[in-house]
């Protein structure tokens, strides 16, 4: 039987959740659709949710580190694809879930993620840089979650997790595309959540913290430019921030991402998360 054709077990109200831990956590029968998923918080999630049983797509620009992140990942879990395409590319998003059904069929789980916006400076406004960013930031969220909406809704099963960002609570000084657009994003996904809860789909936004990723460093190396500072300095000072004292692994962001994936799930919906070693003071 394809995976498209499988019959999904409806959990809306919560009733049928299994008391063992493996039944509460398992992601068997379930399909999810990753986006940047070849590399950072995008392949630590799904990593976690390999781990956990589902059937996985992952998307990604990279033509290279997509084949090298499902070969990795079908280390633990043999039902792994992927397809290469940049979220950027707004006009090729139909097509896109097109070929994500003819894969696993409409996913059960969407994990929304994507690389951030370059730095800027409020005082540096340039419309067309705005509308690229809002395209990405929030349009693909917007057009792929609506697309797999009544699958979801009809099986009575369906996690949206946005991966966003600290910046939707306390600003992050020098990026400002991030901390307007993500926040639009944010209260559309709790908007949402309200919406849907009923028909057994939780909507939730995850935002991340410092982590050992490649987007930290290019931020740490523009900021080590600028300030003239080496670069293990500035990481240095930003680990002392944190409660914690260290970055976060992907692994650790993964297994909460997995977790809102998860029946064990049912009851959380509408949620900011900040997973982010103590660092937020709000």
């Amino acid at each position: 039987m394809s995976s498209k054709n499988k019959k999904v077990v409806r959990s809306n109200s919560g009733d049928n959740i299994a008391s063992d831990a493996n039944s509460i956590f398992s992601l068997k029968g379930r399909r999810a659709l990753v986006l940047g998923g070849s590399s950072g918080l995008g392949f630590g999630v799904a990593s976690a949710l390999a781990q956990l049983g589902a059937e996985i797509c992952i998307l990604a620009r990279n033509q290279e580190k997509l084949h090298d992140a499902v070969a990795e990942l079908k280390k633990i879990n043999g039902n792994i694809s992927g397809i290469s395409f940049d979220i950027s590319n707004f006009d090729k998003i139909s097509s896109v879930i097109e070929n994500v059904r003819q894969l696993i069929g409409d996913p059960d789980i969407f994990i929304a993620n994507g690389g951030g916006p370059p730095p800027s400076a409020a005082v540096e406004f340039d419309p067309v840089v705005w509308r690229a960013q809002f395209e990405t930031m929030l349009l693909t969220t917007m057009t792929f979650t609506t697309a797999f909406l009544p699958s979801m809704r009809q099986n009575g099963y369906g996690r949206i997790v946005m991966i966003s960002s600290v910046s939707v609570v306390e600003p992050i000084p020098g990026l400002v595309l991030s901390n307007t657009l993500r926040v639009g994003l944010a209260n559309w996904g709790k908007t949402l959540a309200s919406e849907v809860a009923a028909d057994g789909v939780t909507v939730n936004t995850l935002m991340p913290g410092l982590f050992a990723t490649d987007r930290v460093k290019r931020l740490n190396q523009l900021a080590a430019q600028a300030n003239g500072e080496d670069i293990k300095t500035i990481a240095a000072k930003e680990q002392a921030a944190i409660p914690i004292r260290r970055y976060g692994r992907p692994e650790e962001f993964g297994a909460v991402a997995a977790f809102l994936a998860s029946p064990a799930a049912s009851y959380v919906t509408g949620a900011l998360i900040p997973v982010d070693g103590g660092l937020m003071k709000s």
